[in-house]
């Protein structure tokens, strides 16, 4: 089993179990609790240093670059309900399921806001090695954690600057990044936490995925997106936080289960299928006796099924 399928094989356990927020990348990086402070503490550090800056710059060409080239297959709806919170601080919601698609909601903010997008990423992230290691420590990145002092002094600080600043944070109230998958999942309650300790506005996105039709042979097929900017969820401060953050988190969930459904035409349940994962296609010609039976557990079928 390579890396992708076992990332898919989780996502379908996941789903059975019911567990909608967990964890289903492999190879991530694991820290204890001295190496996750020993991270936060030169992360907050190097980022005051010149290097970081220089950095920084080059990180933001990468993703502009990036951007620009997935712009050619995305197309915007519902930009006429970011009218009254175009030019304020704003907390951004969307469906986790690349590591890319921030670049999605980059080309909102280029093209809505006028501004440098900040995302909100697990502290784990910022251990990773290589190219993308690099975008994740570089790219306007706050890091969350499960380090209760951080996240209640630096996490927070951090966050209200940015508001003050008339940012837009983009946190994924899914948690977990789901590879491809095109259903939306349960909201955790953290982003809408922040929105009302900050009273700032949620602008609420869902991704559509749609497949071009040409399938390379790694046995993916090509993508185009469709964002869907939805109702923004406001803030209600004649309530206490937790009630107020389950019910911007309700409110979200149901906005992302109804874009969904409009734009596939279909209602939302949580049966594991092939047509989950977007752009995934088994190829028989090519399958091991062994990957066929792979795919049968992956899909929960027989193989002639899948890969006829």
């Amino acid at each position: 089993m390579n890396e992708r399928e076992q990332v898919i094989h989780n996502i379908k356990r996941a789903v059975m179990e019911g567990h909608f927020n967990d964890k289903v990348e492999v190879n991530d990086p694991v820290l204890d609790e001295a190496q996750i402070r020993t991270l936060l503490y030169k992360f907050l550090k190097h980022r005051q240093s010149p290097v970081y800056g220089v950095r920084n710059f080059i990180a933001r060409r990468i993703a502009d670059l990036v951007t620009f080239r997935m712009s050619r297959d995305i197309r915007m709806v519902g930009l006429e309900n970011l009218k009254d919170v175009r030019k304020g601080a704003a907390i951004v919601t969307s469906n986790h399921f690349s590591p890319f698609e921030n670049c999605l909601i980059r080309h909102l903010l280029t093209t809505e806001h006028k501004g440098q997008l900040v995302a909100v990423s697990q502290d784990t992230n910022f251990a990773m090695k290589g190219f993308r290691g690099f975008m994740l420590k570089y790219i306007d990145a706050v890091p969350l954690s499960r380090n209760k002092e951080y996240m209640a002094t630096f996490f927070f600080e951090q966050l209200k600057e940015l508001t003050d600043k008339n940012r837009w944070i983009l946190m994924y109230p899914e948690q977990e990044m789901w590879f491809n998958y095109r259903k939306p999942r349960p909201c955790k309650r953290g982003a809408y936490f922040y929105a009302h300790k900050l009273q700032v506005p949620v602008v609420s996105c869902f991704v559509e995925i749609r497949e071009k039709g040409e399938v390379g042979e790694d046995g993916l097929g090509t993508l185009r997106y469709v964002l869907h900017v939805l109702d923004p969820i406001l803030p209600d401060a004649t309530l206490n936080c937790k009630e107020d953050s389950l019910r911007m988190a309700e409110i979200d969930y149901q906005q992302k289960t109804e874009a969904y459904e409009k734009a596939y035409g279909k209602s939302l349940d949580y049966a594991f299928t092939q047509w989950d994962i977007a752009g995934w296609h088994p190829q028989p010609e090519l399958a091991t006796e062994e990957e066929k039976d792979l795919y049968s557990v992956l899909l929960g079928t027989d193989n002639q099924s899948v890969l006829s």
